[in-house]
């Protein structure tokens, strides 16, 4: 699968033109970790967003990492609000399997979001949709 359309598959770039997501797809660099590696730790400065190209992680938060959030496999993304805010790393993320991954930094992702910033703007879109799924969440809980 070509870079870019490993990105168009990711629903916070889906909006954007095949021109854009080429731009963002040399800015992806592919990465193998084996299997009990751990990816991202909980806490750490988030500095990437990955893809899973093949393998399979599990997503474990607290001391430990005693409990299990999620598992993803070849497809699936994880990481992606780290390249809007940089925040500390919410989960740990290790793999299960040997996995591959696309990885695109937070420090490229800022960069061509200064000389393109219409990419911006076509990200919004879907940003604000799952804000709206999550306040609609928030209302059914209360």
């Amino acid at each position: 699968m070509a870079h870019e359309e490993a990105l168009a598959s990711v629903p916070l770039f889906s909006q954007l033109s095949r021109k854009d997501l080429a731009r963002l797809g040399r800015a992806l660099v592919e990465r193998k970790y084996k299997k009990g590696e751990t990816i991202v730790k909980e806490g750490e400065q988030a500095v990437a967003f990955f893809i899973i190209r093949s393998g399979r992680v599990e997503a474990v938060r607290g001391a430990g990492g005693k409990t299990k959030l999620n598992e993803l496999g070849a497809g699936q993304v994880f990481g992606e609000m780290a390249l809007l805010d940089g925040l500390p790393r919410n989960a740990t993320v290790r793999t299960l399997e040997d996995t591959e991954c696309l990885v695109l930094s937070r420090w490229d992702f800022v960069a061509e979001l200064r000389t393109s910033p219409h990419i911006a703007v076509g990200m919004l879109p879907i940003l604000s949709k799952r804000l709206r799924e999550a306040n609609d969440r928030l209302m059914e809980t209360h």
